[in-house]
């Protein structure tokens, strides 16, 4: 799901990306591929198995943001009737992948690809994740085919889903097919971009299901002091993104139907998220009246603004809990649907750079041709819920920690200023150690002091913001950490 997505920009030397470095170190994050895995996917990449399905002659197109190398989806859109037609190729990762092999064990070992604020951890090897299995524009590349019909309203009517050869006519990115959306030049296939993210966002309305239109956060430098703003997602990348949770439930459905799958689901927010949730709103001047659910929140903020910007940052929270759940031969779980989604869903569009994607998409082929599933994806199974938790908390190790030490970064030149907070948390042991969330800038720092008044405004003293003291505790904000240390002023 959803992260929060930071962007650092300066010289590999600045202090800041030399403590994103020694953060990689500290975390065992790997800086490459052992030989045999880098060899394996030399030959995986120069002879995949054809699928039987060409589908070169549609004029696909990828759209990721500028300069992405590992393309994992390219679409084609089109009218039938008075509905539509959504072709999603995702690129077919288990074409490369020979189970049981030293790459298939690498991405066991990886589990998902890591992002840094500075640069990424890839699963795969570039050969295939920036090369040979991604849907670059002119290459002919294997793909898992999805044909999913709508009708006027934007309901799905039918799914069909196959391998497939494909291959992209062109390379979009978010700002031009925006611009091109906008001034009426893009072909249909781009324009019906609009209009069918727009009735999926009234669908996903109707259901109950909400999406976090989060901001990037930027992180720039200048003479060695730090400043943070917000980049607004555009509206393309929302109606994108409804495609992919379109492919997501529909795998979702052909697996529950089947009775053998893997589902991504989330319960509903504990009401201690909610209320944490809305300490955090009063924090940054957020009106969130109590009678008022939060999903009409969600809908009147606009990413622009700085501390909207700042609080879509913190809804993700919410998110947190979302896990794998597997079921096999009819017996379907307890829980089956996502509750941001208010809908059964499933990760599958993200094979480069998620494991779970690949085995996702094979039991929706077999769901699809109502064929048994291969005997190398019933094997892992069982174990994949597992593998996939610890490779979560990996990434929210790198993102809670990243995010401290961005935030003293920000703050290393002003420490014994004082600052407008809000304490949002307190340490349930702990209750003279919390969490403030302070109104400019819009960061979170770990707050020491007797009678910390949980959920109301608090004038706090900066006493310390090192981004390189980062030690191996977590998020949790104890001494070790990079967290900014403030006490009531």
């Amino acid at each position: 799901m959803l992260s929060r997505r930071i962007r650092v920009t300066g010289a590999p030397e600045a202090p800041l990306r030399a403590a994103l470095a020694a953060l990689r170190a500290r975390l065992g994050v790997p800086e490459g591929f052992p030989p045999e895995v880098g060899e394996e996917a030399e030959r995986a990449a120069k002879s995949p198995p054809p699928p039987s399905y060409d589908a070169t002659d549609l004029p696909f197109f990828t759209l990721d943001p500028p300069g992405s190398p590992d393309l994992d989806q390219a679409t084609h859109l089109s009218r039938r009737g008075t509905g539509y037609r959504v072709r999603y190729a995702i690129a077919d990762v288990a074409a490369f992948v020979a189970p049981g092999g030293a790459l298939d064990a690498e991405a066991q070992r990886r589990v998902n690809t890591l992002y840094f604020p500075d640069e990424r951890v890839p699963l795969h090897p570039a050969v295939l994740s920036e090369d040979a299995a991604s849907l670059l524009p002119g290459r002919t590349r294997p793909a898992v085919l999805w044909t999913i019909d709508l009708d006027a309203e934007g309901r799905a009517l039918a799914v069909e889903v196959c391998r497939a050869l494909v291959r992209s006519r062109a390379r979009l990115d978010y700002a031009g097919a925006q611009r091109a959306i906008d001034a009426g030049t893009a072909e249909e296939p781009v324009a019906l971009l609009r209009e069918i993210g727009r009735a999926r966002e009234r669908q996903e309305a109707a259901r109950g299901g909400i999406s976090l239109t989060v901001p990037e956060q930027e992180i720039t430098e200048r003479d060695h002091t730090y400043a943070l703003s917000y980049r607004a997602p555009l509206p393309a990348e929302a109606w994108n993104a409804q495609l992919s949770l379109l492919t997501g439930m529909a795998a979702a459905d052909l697996m529950l139907a089947r009775g053998t799958g893997i589902l991504r689901t989330l319960p509903p927010a504990p009401d201690g998220a909610v209320a944490r949730l809305r300490r955090t709103a009063r924090a940054l001047g957020i009106d969130w009246p109590h009678h008022v659910p939060y999903s009409a929140v969600i809908s009147a903020l606009d990413p622009r603004v700085p501390h909207h910007a700042a609080f879509l940052q913190e809804c993700t929270t919410l998110l947190r809990g979302a896990g794998y759940t597997v079921f096999r031969d009819g017996a379907l779980p307890a829980i089956t649907t996502h509750a941001a989604m208010a809908a059964p869903y499933t990760h599958c569009t993200a094979p480069l750079r998620r494991l779970a994607d690949r085995y996702a998409l094979e039991l929706s082929l077999s769901a699809a041709s109502n064929a048994p599933p291969p005997d190398w994806v019933l094997a892992a199974l069982d174990a994949l819920p597992h593998r996939m938790a610890d490779g979560a908390q990996r990434a929210s190790t790198v993102e809670h920690e990243s995010i401290d030490i961005v935030a003293a970064a920000l703050l290393k030149d002003r420490v014994g200023e004082t600052f407008d907070a809000c304490v949002v948390d307190l340490d349930d042991h702990h209750p003279d150690v919390g969490t403030v969330q302070l109104a400019s800038p819009a960061v979170l720092g770990r707050v020491e002091g007797p009678d910390l008044p949980l959920g109301d405004p608090l004038r706090v003293r900066l006493v310390k913001a090192s981004p390189g003291s980062s030690g191996s505790s977590g998020s949790s904000g104890s001494p070790g950490t990079a967290k900014p240390l403030f006490i009531p002023a």
